[in-house]
């Protein structure tokens, strides 16, 4: 057999097993006991934990390499970008600022609250569940899990079962750090997932799709569990006639391929104005040819390109191309598709006709329809026709042109002339708005999420509040009136 990483045959993995739903009912139980002791622990030993998690997950760095090799062919290049990299920025942003972030932030009297003092004081949620979906399962695990230790949270953990080495290997790191009463992982596929959301819990960090982001909001509603959704949906770009079509294509080539296609905030169509549309389909031949090969059989072999995680979302990834071109869509690049070993070239297909599913449905894959137009604002109201997207990519140098497009539409997060960094930036929130998601992650926004602002008033004994007591005298009433009529002036 090759040495090529490519061409390694799939390692075969146990049948999936369930976690006891007893166990996770006790060691549900038996979290309670720290989260109340750690509702008082201190920046310090908060960022003993986060580098113990660092520490124990940078020892197994070949293991890794190996498991994402087995799950889904991930080169470790890949692994080291898309993986660590995110954790390690996530862990480092933590420990430099768990102490200002946990500060109580004082807050200005208004005009009815003179007298009093007032501040802002950040407890930890307490018990709190993560789910973690396949696509990124290490950054997309320990990266909430690092925001939730900052918080001084307890954790339990639910791996994806679709990269099952990964998650294995993601268990043992933990279970080496932590005791389960801290952080624990299960492993299983729906069965526990459901046992771990009939509990109450504090709050449910949730990243995967719109569909099963419904089902874990109405778990949590059962027990008012607060919750943070990072879903996804169909991100659009817009490439105008003034882009630095180059740039463009070097830099979507890179959004859409990394991973297989299969990230949240990749590029899921474009729209290209006509005038460009040529030169940008040109463009990506060439960076798809340099990057990956210049044949199928060079494409195929490659070791720079994921493969799709297995192969029943191969096939569906293989349906929504063959629908498109079914309809009449065009090949421009790629096109071939090996089910059997989850491979699909990167594609790139023009002419998809309205009503066509890949249109219509989250492609998470390597394949990129490219729809040409002519009027900014016909593009603008078809991105507003759809559901509010995760992520809105536009490549223009007209800035008219792009405060048009920021000012119309509505997404999670969106970037002028780059794509996908957005997620890698520790300083934004991240996160999607409506069917693409509910609150934010990343840094100080993790942290948040992972915490309770408690509004804190203390008094003086200047005691305002006297002139709002019973019984209401005339003169009281007077009073009162004269307050809100005073509120109605400007603040200055």
């Amino acid at each position: 057999m090759s040495t090529n990483p490519s061409m390694q045959a799939f390692t075969p993995v146990a049948p999936l097993v369930e976690s006891d739903p007893a166990r996770i009912k006790e060691v549900f139980a038996s979290q309670l006991e720290t989260a109340l002791r750690w509702r008082v622990s201190t920046a310090n030993e908060r960022i003993a934990r986060i580098r113990k998690l660092r520490d124990a997950m940078m020892a197994q760095r070949e293991a890794f390499y190996e498991a994402f090799m087995q799950d889904y062919r991930k080169s470790p290049a890949e692994v080291e970008a898309s993986e660590f990299l995110p954790v390690m920025d996530e862990v480092r942003h933590a420990i430099g600022r768990i102490k200002r972030w946990m500060k109580p932030h004082k807050v200005w009297p208004t005009s009815t609250m003179l007298g009093t003092s007032g501040w802002v004081q950040y407890q930890p949620r307490g018990r709190v569940l993560i789910i973690a979906p396949w696509n990124y399962p290490l950054s997309l695990c320990f990266g909430p899990l690092v925001s939730a230790l900052a918080a001084g949270n307890t954790v339990m953990i639910k791996p994806s079962e679709m990269t099952p080495a990964v998650s294995a290997l993601m268990g043992r790191v933990i279970s080496e750090v932590f005791p389960q009463s801290e952080v624990a992982l299960f492993e299983g596929g729906t069965a526990t997932s459901q046992a771990l959301l009939d509990l109450p819990f504090d709050h449910i960090f949730f990243t995967g799709s719109p569909a099963v982001g419904k089902i874990v909001m109405s778990a949590a509603a059962k027990h008012l569990t607060s919750v943070t959704l990072e879903l996804g949906g169909k991100s659009p770009t817009i490439v105008a006639p003034s882009a630095d079509i180059r740039l463009a294509a070097e830099t979507l080539m890179w959004g859409k391929f990394l991973n297989g296609g299969q990230t949240c905030v990749a590029p899921d169509f474009v729209y290209v104005h006509e005038s460009v549309k040529d030169a940008f389909i040109a463009e990506c031949r060439k960076i798809i040819h340099a990057r990956y090969g210049a044949t199928a059989h060079e494409q195929k072999h490659t070791s720079d390109l994921t493969r799709v995680v297995n192969q029943r979302h191969t096939q569906r990834v293989a349906s929504l191309l063959y629908d498109a071109l079914t309809r009449g869509a065009a090949i421009q690049a790629g096109g071939e598709v090996d089910v059997a070993q989850c491979y699909i070239a990167p594609t790139l297909i023009d002419h998809v006709p309205p009503g066509a599913q890949i249109l219509e449905e989250e492609i998470f894959g390597p394949v990129l329809p490219i729809l040409p137009y002519t009027q900014l604002d016909a593009v603008i109201a078809d991105i507003n026709a759809r559901p509010k997207p995760l992520a809105l990519y536009v490549w223009s140098r007209d800035r008219k042109e792009i405060d048009n497009v920021l000012m119309r539409t509505s997404s999670g997060g969106a970037c002028v002339n780059h794509c996908v960094m957005q997620f890698a930036h520790g300083e934004l929130p991240f996160g999607g708005v409506n069917n693409s998601g509910i609150g934010n992650a990343h840094g100080h926004f993790g942290f948040k999420a992972f915490s309770h602002e408690r509004a804190v008033l203390r008094s003086s004994p200047l005691m305002l509040v006297k002139m709002f007591y019973p019984p209401y005298t005339e003169a009281r009433r007077r009073i009162i009136r004269k307050v809100v009529d005073m509120l109605r002036m400007p603040m200055l």
